[in-house]
């Protein structure tokens, strides 16, 4: 059963960190030049939360708020699942799935590990759905070699 600490491991070190002072249009800057959808927003080694796309279209732009005047620290998302490196793979689909969220926050020993998102999530399903089809189809040749002979 793949982890948490399977799926980081895949992953580099958290590197797309954002002060929550800063401007909302300096976090899309960074998020444009990572290419990524999210920030984390961290100051003196202290998690805050995670500024995303989503917060930007729902938080930004549909209260009328202006990128160049409003602080990242107003609009990101703090109410974020927290998972461990022990969690599984299964367990973030369903934490995904019931928060509604597209990022979990991995800790360990109150200290930022990564961010497991659902595209992380994805692609360790479409793995596993591969080794079963994989294991499916040597299952059914043996089955068939065995009618054979």
């Amino acid at each position: 059963m793949r982890t948490v600490a399977n799926v980081l491991m895949n992953k580099p070190p958290v590197f797309n960190f954002i002060d929550p002072d800063a401007k909302v249009i300096e976090a899309l800057q960074l998020m444009n030049s990572v290419n990524l959808s999210y920030l984390v927003v961290n100051k003196d080694d202290t998690f805050y939360g995670i500024f995303s796309e989503r917060d930007y279209s729902r938080n930004v732009i549909l209260k009328g708020l202006h990128s160049d005047s409003c602080a990242v620290k107003d609009v990101m998302s703090t109410s974020l699942p927290v998972i461990a490196l022990q969690d599984t793979v299964e367990h973030c689909m369903e934490l995904l799935n019931t928060h509604k969220t597209r990022y979990l926050i991995a800790f360990e020993d109150n200290e930022l590990k990564g961010v497991v998102t659902i595209n992380d999530v994805l692609r360790e399903a479409l793995e596993s759905k591969e080794m079963v089809f994989d294991e499916l189809a040597l299952n059914q040749a043996i089955e068939w070699e065995d009618k054979i002979y």
